[in-house]
């Protein structure tokens, strides 16, 4: 089953990275391809309770490879990650299968809590480079978060996210109606002041007869 992984990654590479050329290539030259490796094994010892070693596999692939995964992470089938440098993957991640991951990428948690603490990715997710997926909640399948945003918050299947925090601009690649601000312009401001002048002459008005009608009468 492992041989099997590493093979559908090694063919992923082909499929969606036009730089390669063979799968000999893949296999011997790309460090994504490598820490993967690495991380099967690691992932293998890790379910069967043997910590220590799964943990020594991992720490030895980011020497490697500088890709750092954690035994735990659940990685799907025929993944690819890109360049790959500088990739942080927790514990209890789950990448779905056939995601593309750049370099940069941080799967990672918030707060120091035990148990779920890191995102889960469906299928075909693009997380593009240096973007940050930090918590534990659901990004869909068809899912691309671009390029140094920062997503809090889960994603539907098929939608675009961008920015820091990131926010939905797409769905099926149809762009997403933007929500209009209210912005308040000098004339609003010069309404309001005009307004509120109208009110407190009213209600000096007011005063002024409240006060000659509880005068006492002679």
């Amino acid at each position: 089953m492992i041989f099997k992984d590493i093979w559908m990654d090694v063919k992923a590479v082909q499929e969606r990275d036009p730089a390669a050329r063979n799968a000999l290539e893949v296999l011997l030259l790309y460090q994504g391809v490598h820490a993967l490796i690495w991380h099967r094994f690691a992932h293998w010892f890790y379910r069967r309770h043997l910590f220590f070693i799964a943990r020594l596999i991992s720490q030895l692939a980011r020497f490697f490879t500088l890709i750092e995964i954690h035994p735990g992470a659940q990685m799907g089938h025929g993944i690819l990650i890109d360049h790959g440098c500088g990739v942080v993957i927790g514990e209890t991640t789950v990448v779905g299968d056939n995601c593309t991951i750049y370099q940069g990428v941080t799967l990672g948690g918030v707060g120091t809590q035990k148990g779920k603490r890191h995102p889960t990715l469906g299928n075909n997710v693009t997380v593009g480079a240096g973007a940050k997926i930090l918590g534990s909640f659901e990004v869909g399948d068809n899912c691309t978060v671009a390029a140094n945003a920062v997503l809090l918050k889960p994603l539907e299947d098929n939608i675009t996210a961008v920015g820091i925090p990131a926010r939905p601009v797409k769905k099926n690649g149809v762009p997403l109606p933007k929500e209009e601000k209210k912005m308040v312009s000098m004339e609003h401001y010069c309404k309001m002041e005009e307004r509120v002048r109208e009110l407190e002459q009213q209600l000096e008005e007011l005063k002024q007869k409240l006060e000659s009608s509880s005068k006492p009468e002679q």
